[in-house]
């Protein structure tokens, strides 16, 4: 259970990041110097909005594009592993930089170049939980805004997302002529790293990252939460084999004249060794499926917990949660790990010394 648990909330929690190395692959993502960035995202800063005209102006870029990504929370006093919803700020005609072919559900549109409509776009995972259509309103810091999209969206970012124009996104949040990010495109045949280094030069308070410097950045992150979830699975079946073996002692113990009666009647060691393997296979076997089951259902709590997403919403998603995949592993490695604990016990059934078990029994 506690493999499932963990094994499932960190897997989760990783594959969510890794997807964010998606967007803009081929692009060189600016944002200000000593900002914390997650593969395409920065977590904070801003820069002045007249960098990208600086930009554009650098040898080898073919197209720079301003966005606004602001992580917004509805619950402050606990630690959230996915953010309750993601706000993104783009120029009108500029969509799909962000979500690329990523369809809009029958009846949306995009929101209109007029500020003053307060249009914004929705993804899936919004609009079920708040029961969201095309038309309906939602309000975002006193600003009433009316929804004329929803995505049909795999991303988890892009599910937990609202999109807007980046006008409407700098007056909600604040950020009056300010951006945090460019999105930057190199002219055919021209090099990212030669891009990057040209735009840091002549902008010293920014920060361009290539794919790979981006990938560099966050991949040490992920293998150290891998390790770490490959440790304490390691620890966890340690100590199951431990038990199995335990438990499996017992019953040897407790059965000893069974085993000496069909050694004495002539049944071969190998049979008894099989039936140990037998038992503790069988419970590695029934203890994995109720595990897994109990996990899987502490799993969806526990997601539902740290992302404000009600648990109506995230249950049906069980496997997106905990891949079945990720079950079935488990369940295989619980097996054989309860088969390898179940040997010792084996090994002591087969090695009993039939005279001495059948006279202290009878």
């Amino acid at each position: 259970m506690f493999i499932v648990i963990i094994g499932a909330t960190t897997g989760r929690y990783v594959t969510v990041i890794k997807e964010m190395n998606l967007f803009f692959s081929k692009d060189i993502v600016v944002v200000a110097k000593g900002v914390p960035v997650i593969y395409a995202f920065p977590i904070g800063g801003s820069l002045q909005e007249n960098v990208v005209d600086k930009v554009k102006e650098v040898d080898g870029v073919k197209k720079a594009v301003p966005f606004l990504f602001i992580i917004s929370s509805e619950t402050e006093e606990i630690i959230q592993l996915v953010p309750t919803n993601v706000s993104i700020g783009v120029p009108p005609g500029e969509w799909e930089i962000l979500v690329g072919s990523t369809p809009l559900k029958p009846g949306g549109s995009w929101p209109s170049a007029n500020q003053s409509d307060n249009e914004v776009v929705v993804g899936t995972s919004l609009s079920d939980q708040y029961d969201l259509t095309v038309g309906s309103k939602i309000e975002i810091k006193n600003y009433e805004l009316k929804v004329v999209g929803i995505l049909e969206a795999q991303p988890a970012l892009l599910t937990r997302t609202i999109i807007m124009p980046l006008k409407l996104a700098q007056d909600i949040y604040g950020y009056n002529m300010l951006i945090n990010m460019i999105i930057v495109e190199p002219k055919e045949g021209a090099l990212e790293e030669e891009i990057a280094s040209r735009i840091e030069l002549e902008n010293g308070s920014t920060k361009a990252l290539t794919s790979n410097e981006r990938n560099e950045i966050i991949e040490p992150l992920l293998s150290d939460i891998e390790k770490w979830n490959l440790g304490i699975r390691s620890v966890l079946f340690f100590l199951s084999m431990i038990l199995v073996t335990m438990v499996a002692m017992m019953n040897v113990s407790e059965r000893r004249r069974d085993f000496a009666t069909l050694d004495a009647i002539g049944a071969p060691k190998s049979s008894i060794f099989r039936t140990v393997i037998t038992e503790t296979g069988l419970i590695g076997l029934f203890g994995g499926l109720a595990g897994i089951l109990l996990g899987s259902v502490v799993a969806v709590y526990l997601t539902s917990f740290y992302t404000s997403i009600p648990v109506s919403i995230v249950f049906p998603g069980l496997f997106y949660v905990v891949s079945p995949t990720l079950m079935i592993e488990i369940l295989a490695s619980t097996v054989l790990v309860s088969c390898v604990a179940g040997v010792i016990p084996a090994i002591t059934a087969t090695r009993m010394k039939i005279a001495e078990v059948l006279r202290s029994e009878y």
